[in-house]
């Protein structure tokens, strides 16, 4: 029997989801309030967010619960809602994907530096694991974890997912360095492909970032180093405060261009990170003959 992963890329490259923030904050959420306290305060609104990725074409849409980690909420007084908050966003893609998408929920980084000793490495693997546990609950596929810039975190919080028995993506973002091909940690694509590979995901990969250009040759280097397929998701290159405003000036169609340069590059998923809406989704699949 096939896995689901094998079932999906089947029929060639997957094209996922864009920015979940910035469409909240385009809904009304206010700077500096928990999104994913939205979950269970304004449902209706995540699951326009979800819904609008699914009508542009997303075979796979993310969840609301990117900072759901008990660690992450403890910042906003939320600690003690992580599992509820996990729950209902894992259910709200799920209700919102409605059969034509699968649901790969959100883990983002604690917010915490081990490094520094604000955090152990058993505390990051408790807090993970009970999102894991709870996003499948609510009904997720699969996880992703995604945005990490240290890469040790990355695999604690890779294991604990793998404790769900979902499959797990497991992405970095390279935004550092000369040539802004490290992480904020050092760590190079080659690198964290062999690490993350080795440390168990299904697929390995990058988002985030300064811009899709710059992860063309990333997902090459990426690519090169494991035998894990490989996900890519960037942003609308880097924002730009207008008026008192965030904005990002890469177009869908410019965004969208460099979607067949990408899966040359070796790239299986593909989709958005900062700045990209469902237009850019939509962009994306036409770039690509679909």
């Amino acid at each position: 029997m096939m896995s689901l992963l094998e079932k999906l890329l089947s029929s060639g490259p997957v094209v996922t989801d864009g920015a979940w923030g910035t469409q909240l904050q385009a809904r009304g959420l206010a700077p500096g309030e928990c999104p994913d306290a939205w979950n269970l305060t304004h449902p209706d609104l995540v699951e326009q967010v979800a819904r609008a990725y699914v009508e542009a074409g997303s075979q796979v849409i993310l969840s609301n619960t990117f900072g759901a980690s008990s660690l992450s909420l403890a910042r906003h007084g939320l600690d003690a809602k992580a599992a509820e908050i996990n729950r209902a966003g894992a259910a709200i893609s799920k209700r919102a994907a409605a059969g034509k998408a699968l649901v790969f929920a959100s883990i983002g980084p604690s917010g915490k530096m081990l490094m520094s000793g604000e955090v152990t490495e058993d505390e990051l693997h408790a807090s993970f694991a009970q999102q894991a546990q709870a996003l499948k609950e609510g009904g997720a596929d699969a996880l992703v974890i995604e945005t990490m810039a240290d890469l040790t975190e990355a695999k604690i919080a890779l294991a604990a997912a793998k404790t769900s028995g979902l499959p797990v993506v497991a992405c970095v973002v390279f935004d550092s360095g000369k040539n802004k091909d490290r992480t904020m940690m050092g760590n190079t694509p080659e690198q964290a492909a062999t690490e993350l590979t080795e440390a168990g995901a299904d697929v390995v990969g990058a988002n985030c970032g300064v811009g899709i250009a710059a992860y063309v040759p990333i997902c090459k280097r990426l690519k090169a180093n494991t035998d894990k397929p490989v996900w890519i998701k960037a942003n609308a290159g880097l924002p730009e405060v207008v008026e008192g405003r965030t904005t990002w000036k890469t177009t869908p169609e410019e965004f969208a261009s460099y979607a067949p340069a990408l899966v040359e590059a070796g790239a299986s998923f593909l989709g958005g990170c900062c700045g990209t809406r469902p237009e850019f989704i939509a962009a994306t699949l036409k770039a690509l003959g679909r």
